[in-house]
Order: structure tokens, then sequence, then C-alpha cells
């Protein structure tokens, strides 16, 4: 199939476009480098550089691609920033994302893939977090991401358009060629590996007080391969609706801290600190309607596996895509 990708100079973009050339099909990658990198482009894509939030540039685009399916991956993503800018997120994640939407239905795609996230649940009470989990997020990025979601809803039903949300929880990991690199890294793996880098003199534990086994939070990891897969997966016709993507392990903070020395062969100090403010003690995703409905099964599912492929492309690349 030929596919339009926006965001897909960023961390899960860039792979899902790798993992989408490996599997044959045409990928058009467009993307304002706000917060991707050029290098981080396949260069079996074209490569279009432009913004969602200029409309007449993207109904363009789409058009003249004659894509079969959109992948919309151009979203912001840090929840503390959306906290003290709600309108940066609604005006990108939801508004300019419309343009996106338009683009498509004008141009007769058929297929609108879209990255969410398990945000979008807020604090829920039960584990694992089913799709029947009801929604009531707690931050404006998780709220701009339910807001498009419902967006979908009403483009399927009016338009026809044909649509598959993914709820990610914790993305992670590397690629062979392609890794993860923000302009502001949140994520707690590739910050505790910036500490075996010798970049960071220790990592931050923040709570250990929670009611789990170690008293530190428990989060579910989910390889970015296995995460591409599920979306090439989603291209298939018929295929609609909300998915969670998940492992349906959870692991603690210590138990990541631990993991990372190991692989790393570094003994990467930590430091304890108070909990943050809305932090849930256990997040795991209860991903079987994709296992059902889509034929996805995780081939990277234990954290020794991610932490490892994480490792071994930091350390080839410790200043990111500049090295």
């Amino acid at each position: 199939m030929k596919v339009f990708v926006t965001g897909g100079a960023g961390y899960i973009g860039s792979i899902c476009v790798e993992e989408l050339l490996n599997a044959g099909h045409q990928v058009t990658v467009f993307d304002n480098l706000s917060e991707g990198h050029r290098m981080a482009v396949d260069e079996r894509a074209q490569f279009i550089e432009g913004c969602l939030s200029d409309r007449e540039t993207i109904l363009n685009a789409v058009a003249a691609d004659q894509s079969e399916a959109v992948m919309h991956f151009a979203a912001f993503a840090q929840v503390g920033e959306s906290m003290t800018d709600p309108s940066k997120y609604f005006r990108n994640n939801v508004a300019n994302g419309i343009n996106l939407l338009d683009a498509a239905v004008e141009a007769g795609v058929k297929k609108f893939i879209f990255s969410s996230t398990a945000a979008t649940y807020g604090m829920p009470d039960t584990g694992p977090i089913t799709e029947q989990e009801p929604q009531k997020p707690i931050n404006p990025y998780g709220e701009s991401k339910l807001m498009f979601e419902t967006i979908l809803k009403w483009y399927r039903e009016l338009h026809g358009l044909e649509f598959v949300a993914f709820r990610y929880f914790n993305a992670a990991g590397c690629s062979e060629k392609l890794g993860e690199e923000r302009r502001v890294e949140t994520h707690l793996i590739p910050n505790v590996l910036r500490v075996a880098l010798a970049q960071k003199k220790e990592c931050r534990i923040f709570g250990t007080d929670y009611p789990t086994p170690d008293g530190t939070c428990i989060r579910d990891y989910i390889h970015i391969v296995d995460l591409a897969q599920a979306h090439i997966l989603a291209l298939e016709s018929g295929k609609c609706g909300f998915y969670n993507l998940g492992n349906g392990e959870g692991y603690s903070v210590r138990e990541v801290i631990e993991t990372c020395r190991q692989v790393s062969g570094k003994p990467i100090p930590a430091i304890e600190e108070a909990r943050r403010d809305g932090d849930p003690a256990r997040l795991i995703a209860g991903s079987q309607k994709a296992i059902d409905e889509l034929g996805w099964k995780p081939r990277y599912a234990t954290l020794e596996q991610i932490v490892d492929s994480a490792w071994r492309w930091h350390s080839a690349h410790p200043n990111g895509y500049s090295s």
C-alpha cells in the first residue's frame, strides 16, 4: 500500500516507517521537524517538510500522494507541558489533526490510523485496563487525544473513513537503526541509560511508598517494533476501532533500573524522591482485543529484550542523531 505518515521523523513514527518499508509498503513522511529528526527518516521514504497547521499544504500533499492510508503520529506528548500550555496541545493535537482528517476525506483515503494514548484513561481504578475502562483524562494532553478519538468516530459515521486508534502504554526500546531522542526526555529507560553513559550522575525514583511489591510505580512497557507491527496489521480492510497496546505485564521503577544495570554492566546510582502528583501506582494494559481482532502478538515482550535494544542503540549513538 501507499501510506502517508505524519510525524514520521519522531521516535515512534520513524520506526513505524522503517517497519512499513521493510514490509513492502510505499511511504511518504510529512513532518515539520520541530520534535523529530531528519536523520531518523528512512532513506527509502519520500520526505515532505511541512506543518499540519498549514491547511492548504496538507490538503495538497495528501491529494498529490494518492495514498491509500494515513498514519498520524504528529502530536505533542509532554504531559507536564500540556498543564502549563494547554493551547499548544489543543491547537496541534486537535485543530491541526482536523486539517489532516479533512485532507484524507477529500483525497479519498480509505484508512486512518491514529497514535492515541493510555492517558485518555486518567487514573483508572482497575487493572489490567481494557478498552471498556471509562476514559477520564487528568491533563490536557490526554484530553486532546480523547477529543480526537471522538472526532474520528464522527468522521467514520459521516464520511465512511475507516479508522484504528491505538492507545499506547509505554513505548520503549529501539530498532537496529533507529532510536529514541527527544527535545525533553521524560521516559524512564532512556533517562536511566544516560546515567550508564555517564551523561547524568544519577537517576531519580519518584515515590517509594506505593502499594506495590517494592513500593515504586509499575508500568507496562511495549517494544517499539511490536508497536509498529500492530500498525501494519491495522492496514487490513475492515479493521476499525480502538485498541490498547501493551504487554500485559508490569515492571516497577526499581526493576527497570536494575535491568538497565544488568544489561549495561554499569552501576547506575539512583536517588529517592517524593511522589509526583498524578502518578498512579499501577498501569497495565489489557491488549486481548488487539490480539484477537488484529492477530497481533508481541515478539519482544521481556523487559530485558526492551532494555537491551535501547542500550545497543544509545551506546552506539551517545549523542543521539547528532552523533
